[in-house]
């Protein structure tokens, strides 16, 4: 249900508040371009910094433009398991598909603190949890034992792995099985993810690339010799790419990209701020390369 090329989707804004209209342009732009399903309310979606009203919106939106052609997992993670809980059950209630949950940052919980944080959630909600292991913006890292634990509940199907240890799809391969959706968060290690076992990404690059992004993660997952080396030419087009979002801080490149494109503002929200000029220099050379722009 949720494998392939899945946008993290950037969160518009215009006069720093919400811009629902071009928003609803982002959501159908995927639609028509292959990306095979919608991430809203994630940290490429600014959800530091979006209100209450704001992420519960543009969750709604989603789940409302998308009307089952692409399936919601809408990040609805906390470092407090009651908003967790919260944001997960209205998640639910307006019909998402499933929720992507952050490992709680800050707190620095231990091995069971993030058990018990994933499983008040999981008892207290119906839809299918995808855990999203970021040690470098959550500084903790689930462990693939505990996501064996996790796994065991009702509602936990997945991870979302930004620890950039390809070594980890393996382990959690081996522990946990094919079933266990492996989606990396790492645009620039996908092609590898998926050879070693991985079934797609949560992508930031899918933003401004959706329709490269979701032929690579076809290709790349399919496995046959053939599609595999028409996945590495991909990947070779897409690598300046991936590389360019993350010159400075996610997602102030790719939001400066979507400029380009003419697809949404560049507008951020404190404290992240616009790209610098040789920040845009490195975006439009990258974009040129892969022919967007």
């Amino acid at each position: 249900m949720f494998k392939g090329s899945n946008v993290a989707l950037v969160t518009p804004f215009k006069n720093n508040k919400l811009d629902e209209e071009t928003y609803i342009k982002l959501i159908h732009f995927h639609i028509e371009n292959g990306t095979n399903g919608l991430v809203p309310a994630g940290t490429t979606g600014e959800s530091p910094t979006l209100n209450h009203q704001e992420h519960e919106k543009v969750i709604e939106l989603c789940v409302k433009e998308s009307k089952g052609k692409l399936p919601v997992f809408a990040g609805t993670g906390s470092n407090s398991t009651e908003e967790a809980i919260s944001l997960t059950k209205h998640a639910e209630k307006i019909g998402a598909n499933g929720a992507l949950i952050v490992t709680p940052y800050y707190n620095k919980p231990t091995q069971e603190g993030l058990y018990q944080h994933y499983k008040a959630i999981n008892d207290s909600c119906g839809i299918p949890i995808i855990i999203y292991n970021i040690p470098g913006r959550s500084v903790i890292d689930m462990s693939v034992e505990t996501m064996s634990r996790l796994y065991e509940l009702e509602n936990i199907v997945g991870v979302k792995d930004a620890t950039g240890d390809l070594n980890r799809v393996d382990q959690t391969l081996k522990k946990l099985g094919k079933d266990f959706l492996q989606l990396t968060g790492n645009d620039d290690n996908a092609l590898e993810f998926n050879k070693r076992g991985g079934t797609g990404a949560i992508s930031v690059t899918a933003n401004i690339a959706p329709k490269l992004c979701s032929d690579f993660q076809r290709m790349s997952i399919s496995k046959t010799d053939k599609d595999i080396k028409e996945a590495e030419m991909l990947d070779k087009i897409l690598q300046p790419v991936h590389h360019a979002m993350f010159v400075e801080s996610n997602p102030s490149p790719v939001k400066y990209a979507a400029k380009l494109l003419n697809l949404c503002d560049d507008n951020v929200r404190l404290p992240l701020v616009k790209v610098t000029d040789s920040t845009k220099e490195i975006v439009k050379k990258a974009l040129k390369s892969a022919r967007l722009i």
